[in-house]
């Protein structure tokens, strides 16, 4: 009795051996495809790369009430004295955590964040 579980055992762990070696097998032998399906696939490569960055430029070129700005943007707003406004909770950032951060935001000066009706963050 103990003769078939050490074989069944055995054969248990070879199984999952062999099961947990196929799917790079196959990945190995999909990407060994012929020279014409090599090119198609680089192509196809080549084109979502571009895609991916002509993305890249449009989101770069933020209009007000995009999401959170570049880097950039945070600093020269930083320096003119700007806030950044989040647009969905109506609270507006003068720096910290969220300034130029938060999904829906602007930045506009202090006056112009007050006269628009938001109010000054309580947590910075």
């Amino acid at each position: 009795m103990s003769g078939t579980r050490t074989r069944l055992a055995l054969w248990t762990i070879l199984l999952c051996l062999l099961w947990g070696l196929f799917p790079a097998n196959l990945a190995a032998k999909s990407q060994e495809g012929s020279p014409s399906e090599q090119t198609t696939s680089s192509e196809n490569k080549q084109q979502k790369s571009a895609a991916a960055t002509a993305s890249s430029k449009k989101s770069s070129s933020k209009t007000p009430g995009q999401s959170s700005a570049s880097t950039e943007e945070i600093a020269a707003a930083k320096a003119s004295g700007k806030v950044w406004v989040n647009l969905d909770s109506g609270v507006y950032h003068k720096a910290g955590r969220w300034y130029g951060k938060t999904k829906n935001g602007k930045f506009m000066s202090e006056d112009e964040a007050k006269q628009a009706g938001y109010r000054e963050s309580k947590r910075q």
